[in-house]
Order: structure tokens, then C-alpha cells, then sequence
């Protein structure tokens, strides 16, 4: 009789430790699934809506205020592209490699100044000060490289927004053509630019795409070669990846 019951307790002690362990396994699975719901959804969900209130805020101070000219230039050290993927850590801000340089006028380094509409995208999206992640590019807006060019003006007026998650702006960005317009409004006026080069991937220190005339340094056959008011538009590629950079260019148009 003892040693019947001493048997049966030795055979449910490994059933015990199996439960245990599928137990942690599918705590785990849970959540790893929040987690990716989080950071694929949720953040998409907040950034877009804060970045659509600060469109509204934007256009409805503009449509009530009058003009502010911008200040002096201020310089700005050199670095990188940034990483606009959200599963890695920012860069610091870019060098612009010299150039006419203007920052557009603003009370903080992460304050929206414009509004930036891609057409062919449908895309609607508040532009700010700087390229970091935390004040600027995690809440859904597109941000300014400090020191390129203010919009409308001679030089490269330069942004950097998320390809994927925390609004994901430049989701589509690859799915411009040459050709396409792209409009950026201001408190002082609206700019038409249209889009003339892509270039599909560079390296994330090609830092000669946001220069005042903008041509890869990894790949010279892409960019410009004269002074002119160009707009710049780099993110993260491939998808979910920030191994590399998209860039896009245009050029402004002329007042009609």
C-alpha cells in the first residue's frame, strides 16, 4: 500500500511541472501579443489623432493671425540621417553639409510651424521643429531637419517622418512617382513642389540627400547639381527595417 501511493505521487509531480511551464508559455504568448498590438495599432492610433488636433489647431490660428517673419539662422552641428524606425533608437540631428539655411520661426524646437499634404497619398500632416523621436516623430508628425531650408525659400527644406507605427506618415512614401505634388502650407503661405527624383535605398549616413543641393553621396547618379528650392522627404526602408533610406525629391513650383 506505501509504496502505491509513493509511486502515484511520482508520476503527477512531471504532469504538475508540464501545466507549470504551459502556463508561462501562454502568459508569455499574451504578452507578446499586447506588445505588438501596442506598438502596431495603438500607437497609430494616438499619433494620428494628436497629429489631425494639430492640423486643426494650426489652420484655425492661421485662418485668425496675422503673419510672423522668422528669425536669424542658427547653426547646427552635423551627424546623420535619423532612424525613423520605431525598433531602434534616434539618431541625432543631421548635417546639412552648408547651404542658404533658414529654420522656420517657432517658441520650441518640436513646435509645428506647417502643414504638410501629399494628394496621391491622402496624407495630411503636421511638419515640426527637429527630427527626434520623442517630441516629434512618436506623436505621428513629420519633422525638420535643423538647419536645411525653410519651405518656399532657396535651399533643401528637409523632413523625416515614420514609415511604420506612431501614425506612420510616410507609410507609402514609395509609392510616389515622379510627377506628384506635394503641398506645404505655413502661416505665411501655401508651396506647391513636385516630385522629379526617387532614389530607393542609400545608406543611413548618406547625409548629402538633405544638403542645400541635395545629391547621394553613396550613389552621386541620384540629385541635383545647381542651386534651387527643393523639398526632401527620407524614411525608413524596407518596412519594419531601418537598414536603409528612402528618398524622395521635388522641386518648388513657380507661382502660377
Amino acid at each position: 500500500m506505501p509504496v502505491v501511493v509513493q509511486s502515484r505521487g511520482r508520476r503527477r509531480k512531471p504532469a504538475r511541472l508540464l501545466w507549470t511551464g504551459a502556463e508561462a508559455v501562454v502568459t508569455c504568448g499574451v504578452v507578446l501579443l499586447l506588445l505588438v498590438v501596442h506598438q502596431l495599432w495603438w500607437t497609430n492610433q494616438e499619433a494620428r489623432a494628436e497629429a489631425r488636433e494639430q492640423v486643426r489647431v494650426l489652420e484655425r490660428e492661421w485662418d485668425i493671425s496675422p503673419p510672423v517673419p522668422p528669425p536669424d539662422p542658427s547653426p547646427v552641428p552635423p551627424s546623420v540621417l535619423p532612424s525613423v524606425s520605431p525598433s531602434l533608437s534616434s539618431s541625432l540631428s543631421p548635417s546639412v553639409g552648408g547651404g542658404e539655411s533658414r529654420p522656420p520661426s517657432g517658441p520650441s524646437s518640436s513646435a509645428a510651424f506647417a502643414v504638410l499634404r501629399i494628394p496621391r497619398l491622402g496624407l495630411t500632416a503636421p511638419v515640426a521643429h527637429g527630427v527626434s523621436k520623442r517630441s516629434v516623430l512618436d506623436r505621428g508628425y513629420v519633422g525638420h531637419y535643423p538647419g536645411t531650408a525653410a519651405p518656399g525659400r532657396t535651399g533643401n527644406f528637409a523632413l523625416a517622418g515614420h514609415r511604420n507605427t506612431h501614425g506612420e506618415p510616410f507609410r507609402y512614401l514609395n509609392r510616389l512617382v515622379k510627377g506628384d505634388e506635394i503641398s506645404v502650407r505655413t502661416r505665411d503661405a501655401t508651396y506647391t513642389y513636385r516630385v522629379d527624383q526617387i532614389l530607393p535605398r542609400t545608406a543611413p549616413r548618406d547625409i548629402g540627400v538633405i544638403r542645400a543641393v541635395p545629391r547621394s553621396l553613396v550613389k552621386p547618379s541620384y540629385g541635383y547639381e545647381a542651386p534651387g528650392a527643393y523639398l526632401t522627404l527620407t524614411t525608413c526602408t524596407p518596412e519594419f527595417s531601418s537598414a536603409y533610406r528612402l528618398v524622395v525629391w521635388a522641386t518648388l513650383v513657380p507661382d502660377r
